[in-house]
């Protein structure tokens, strides 16, 4: 018998100090976007690509410290230019299948800057309940957005 399919979703909302369209670019440029998205403390980073156009490829290859190695392929399936990213991803631990996502990155303009309003719904196909590490992680990301903005624009 299969592992069942575990389906979470979640939004976090975080304001930047900044105009949508810097916003934008920390998320479609590869320099910038592998910054904040994949280098981190205790991260190695075999690989990074970003291909953002609709139907481009994000790949990026990494472990944690002395862990297994890991995976996360994304596809970009609608972008709206300082509005909003769509995007499908799919992430591997050691080799096996952990779960498949889809994520929307959405741009407010509000009096403080910029609303970011992240969704995603992702089907843990492992058979953990990984949604809250997933939340902690997608928190953490917004943050390394945030410190991105502020040192490097």
């Amino acid at each position: 018998m299969s592992t069942p399919v575990i389906h979470k979703s979640f939004t976090i909302e975080r304001t930047y100090p900044v105009p949508a369209a810097r916003v934008f670019r920390a998320l479609s440029d590869p320099k910038k976007k592998r910054r904040w998205f994949a280098e981190g403390d205790g991260f190695i980073i075999d690989s990074y690509t970003l291909d953002f156009q609709v139907g481009g490829f994000e790949r990026t290859r990494f472990r944690f410290g002395d862990g297994p190695a890991m995976t996360n392929d994304s596809v970009y399936l609608d972008i709206v230019e300082n509005e909003r990213v769509v995007f499908a991803y799919s992430m591997t631990i050691g080799g096996n299948p952990m779960s498949s996502s889809l994520g929307t990155m959405e741009l407010v303009p509000v009096r403080e800057g910029t609303l970011l309003r992240f969704t995603e719904a992702t089907a843990f196909v492992d058979g953990n309940d990984g949604s809250a590490g997933r939340r902690e992680g997608s928190i953490g990301l917004l943050e390394a957005l945030a410190k991105e903005l502020e040192v490097h624009g």
